[in-house]
């Protein structure tokens, strides 16, 4: 089996020292050792275990990255580890009411307001906290309306929408079957009813995807039509959390080491998103403070299976090559097939299948293809396209190649080399010295 498949057995079931972009969340305060959760629970005390079903109040990451879940006056710090007491890592909470619970929680994203942005926003009753830095900020907490006009008491659940994903920089609150679209810097609601989507107990935005939790499932929804595509619900402890035997897509196999690693291909869209594409697998490696998974490729672009020979992106589209035929993706806040692809590849572009690897850098119009040890120019603004120039490179078999900022890599297993720019490469007389793939990178083991 694909080494860097089998990854996708623990791709989100991380230990705590990752630090994700996008995890989970919850809250507390000022009570006395024996006081009661309100549900009837008592948990101050108690051992807390998610993986036998937990019911989660929160989830949400921090300016970090660092996902919290929250559960009465607990928290889970990351995807593994045990239950802490939840005024250990956010003191003042028993300073201001005696919280054996909080209702929602979500961490804000408004670019355009740096006194808010990446701030983490807990709410209890009609009250909200805001936290950065694990430390309350002056003037928390106050009343809900006071900072989100029209957001209703006693919320279920909330969750950030940045902008590009929802319209505008937004935040979903949840109540019932009702879902408030709050709009940040224009503070205006609209209200939806989204009866088709379980009543939501916490949110979570993860890797540009949303998550309803309820009981010990989820279920993926779009952010702003509530739509839900798959199989859902699906059981919580499979995915975002480490429960051992039982549970997860082969919980226990073993970590991926770099020295395994083999890429198919790489590349990096108009937005910055970063991918690398290895059996029937990706991985984006932009997103740090998300931690490094692989997923299927199928989950981003459903129309691709198996192996991929060659990706590139130009222009707000990602182009995926396989054998003598190519996909045309639209590289918007979600991935969408052209209509009328996939094309053969000689229509596409001018070139016989298959490729080893193909790359654009920046802003420029010419694809460059690697095919053995030559290197073809395309220009991709010609009609038709075709071949325009022919150079060796001094690399026998190139596995994937990618153009960014400081030039172009090439990878060769679990090794890459920086050459300048593409005329760099074409032109060496000799191969650099490689660099290895590192753990910080692709989250593989030494």
């Amino acid at each position: 089996m694909n080494v860097f498949f089998l990854c996708l057995c623990v791709c989100l079931a991380l230990p705590r020292s990752y630090a994700a972009p996008a995890h989970l969340d919850d809250m507390m305060a000022d009570a006395p050792k024996d006081h009661s959760h309100p549900k009837g629970e008592d948990h101050h005390d108690a051992q807390l275990d998610r993986c036998k079903g937990i019911e989660f109040d929160a989830i949400t990451p921090d300016e970090k990255g660092n996902t919290f879940f929250f559960k009465g006056d607990h928290l889970w710090n990351g995807f593994s580890g045990p239950a802490e007491l939840s005024n250990g890592t956010f003191k003042e909470m028993d300073e201001y009411h005696h919280l054996g619970h909080i209702d929602a929680a979500f961490r804000m994203h408004h670019k355009d307001d740096p006194t808010a942005h990446d701030h983490v926003f807990f709410f209890l009753d009609d009250k909200v906290f805001s936290y950065y830095d694990h430390t309350l900020e002056k003037g928390y907490p106050k009343e809900i309306q006071q900072e989100f006009p029209d957001i209703p008491n006693h919320l279920d659940a909330a969750v950030e929408c940045p902008k590009g994903e929802c319209v505008t920089d937004s935040v979903l609150f949840f109540k019932g079957n009702e879902v408030y679209h709050f709009d940040i810097k224009t503070k205006l609601t609209k209200t939806k009813v989204w009866s088709h989507l379980p009543n939501c107990t916490s949110a979570f935005r993860w890797l540009e995807h949303y998550y309803c939790f309820h009981g010990h499932s989820f279920t993926r929804f779009h952010p702003v039509s509530g739509e839900v595509t798959g199989e859902y619900p699906k059981d919580a402890r499979n995915y975002f959390m480490r429960c051992g035997e039982g549970f997860g897509h082969g919980a226990g196999t073993r970590k991926m080491k770099c020295s395994e690693i083999k890429l198919n291909a790489a590349t990096i869209d108009d937005k910055g998103r970063e991918y690398a594409f290895q059996g029937s697998v990706y991985m984006r490696l932009d997103e740090h403070r998300d931690g490094n998974h692989p997923f299927p490729i199928t989950r981003q672009w459903k129309e691709i299976s198996g192996e991929v020979d060659a990706v590139f992106s130009y222009g707000d589209n990602m182009y995926f090559i396989q054998g003598d035929q190519v996909y045309i993706f639209k590289s918007a806040a979600h991935y969408t097939l052209i209509e009328g692809y996939p094309k053969p590849l000689k229509e596409e572009l001018g070139i016989d299948g298959p490729v080893d690897a193909a790359f654009v850098c920046g802003d420029n119009t010419i694809v460059h293809i690697i095919q053995g040890q030559k290197m073809y120019d395309i220009d991709l603004t010609a009609s038709p396209r075709a071949i325009t120039r022919e150079m060796p490179i001094p690399i026998p078999k190139v596995d994937a190649a990618v153009c960014d900022a400081h030039g172009v890599k090439v990878f060769i297993g679990p090794e890459y080399y920086d050459f300048g720019s593409p005329m760099v490469l074409a032109v060496a007389k000799m191969i650099p010295n490689p660099h290895k793939i590192s753990p910080e990178r692709f989250g593989c083991e030494e």
